[in-house]
């Protein structure tokens, strides 16, 4: 028996949200975007209302106003909208305990062992869902029905907003496979390009591609999408867990990047965005009970863009603020020259190597002693979570003032779970 699967999907989520908590603002153009004054003036969602002046995701604020000169600008709020990413969880955590997440605003979530018990329906279940939605928290979802996660994806990309599509063995070839390959998951520009090239435009003539052509151009990842564009994704639906709030993955890095408010030129300036990312990094490291043996950091300059990493190996497993720091700074000084002919635009540190917390730990016996950073830390964790992040800063963050009052591990955003992490 096939499996019978939904994915829900929150139309113009950021922006429905702003809506829902601000009724004066339903009607109206409206787009969630960074802060200009940092220099992430960039469209984070949009409205069905802004959407229909042509105003894209990503694009910059000047452009969205030129656009609409009505436009109404909103910060973001994460909390918020993680609030309400969990209200519609529970929501769907009412029909089937199969639930996963694909990010704040999407979730797929398989009914077949549930269907019998909500009327055997499953296009009922969906609008069921969707009316719930729609009454508790004041937005819209779209909602695909099909057999596999793949198809039920499509479904819900493509009719939008507030729809239900239901793609079945009967009528995928006249819908999925009539449709550009672009709408099928994980084929993105550059895959685009090279199926373009050797003839490829729509999902079905991928479903039909050779084996030669893919294993020359794209190697393993060519039979899966394959897989995906004939129907026969047999991924099952991973279980989501209310108390943790996610489904179980693998974690194999930590990082967090910021644009800098301004173009950086000094090396104070530098320093007290490394310690600033660093800190971040490490907390939320100790906050899951693991240690990196490797840093690594990113650097994309201002002038044209172009950016380089590097990464360097710790001395022993550490989570401590004061190593990470260290490590990604002395990197960054040995690299840059620092100056008004060398600014910066953004950083990045990551994480990675990582491994558990070992409550047994092997001392040396030639070198002395360092004081317990680790420790230390984990007592200001402790004071953070219970008055707030920016309740202790390091002294060295302050040097940039542009800076000053940034809750850097609150704001950090963390993406989607990709497809393929299981």
């Amino acid at each position: 028996m096939d499996r019978v699967i939904l994915h829900s999907d929150m139309n113009s989520f950021y922006a429905s949200v702003e809506q829902a908590e601000r009724p004066e603002l339903r009607g109206k153009p409206v787009v969630v975007a960074g802060k200009e004054e940092l220099r992430h003036g960039i469209v984070l969602t949009k409205s069905r209302e802004a959407k229909r002046y042509g105003i894209k995701t990503a694009e910059a604020l000047w452009q969205a106003r030129a656009k609409c000169p009505g436009l109404i600008v909103l910060p973001p709020r994460y909390k918020l909208y993680r609030r309400y990413s969990e209200m519609a969880r529970s929501i769907y955590y009412q029909y089937t305990d199969l639930v996963e997440p694909f990010g704040l605003d999407e979730c797929w979530l398989d009914v077949t062992g549930s269907l019998p018990l909500h009327g055997g329906d499953a296009l009922v279940v969906a609008a069921e869902i969707s009316e719930r939605i729609k009454a508790e928290l004041g937005c819209t979802v779209s909602i695909g029905v099909s057999w596999n996660k793949i198809f039920a994806k499509f479904g819900s990309d493509y009719r939008k907003p507030d729809a239900i599509t239901r793609i079945t063995r009967g009528n995928y070839r006249s819908i999925v496979w009539e449709s550009p390959v672009r709408e099928l998951l994980y084929v993105g520009p550059a895959t685009e390009r090279k199926l373009h090239a050797y003839g490829i435009q729509t999902i079905g003539q991928l479903a039909q591609a050779s084996d030669a052509y893919l294993k020359r151009r794209f190697g393993k990842i060519g039979f899966t999408l394959r897989t995906f564009a004939r129907g026969e994704d047999a991924t099952p639906v991973k279980p989501y867990d209310p108390a943790a709030r996610d489904v179980w993955r693998e974690v194999k890095s930590y990082g967090n990047g910021l644009t800098a408010p301004h173009p950086i030129t000094s090396a104070s300036d530098a320093c007290a965005l490394i310690w600033l990312l660093s800190e971040s990094v490490a907390q939320r490291m100790r906050d899951d009970g693991v240690r990196a043996r490797t840093v690594s950091i990113g650097v994309r300059n201002d002038v044209d863009l172009t950016g380089y990493g590097c990464q360097v190996k710790l001395r022993a497993p550490s989570a401590a603020t004061r190593h990470v720091a260290r490590a990604a700074w002395g990197m960054l000084a040995a690299c840059e020259p620092f100056g008004e002919d060398h600014p910066i635009r953004a950083l990045h540190v990551r994480a990675t190597d990582l491994v558990e917390v070992d409550p047994v730990e092997q001392l040396s016996l030639f070198d002395d002693p360092e004081p317990d950073w680790e420790g230390l830390d984990c007592c200001i964790d402790e004071l953070r979570r219970r008055f707030g992040n920016t309740c202790i800063v390091r002294g060295t963050e302050l040097l940039d003032e542009s800076l000053a009052g940034l809750d850097i591990k609150d704001e950090n955003t963390v993406h989607p779970v990709g497809y393929f992490h299981h």
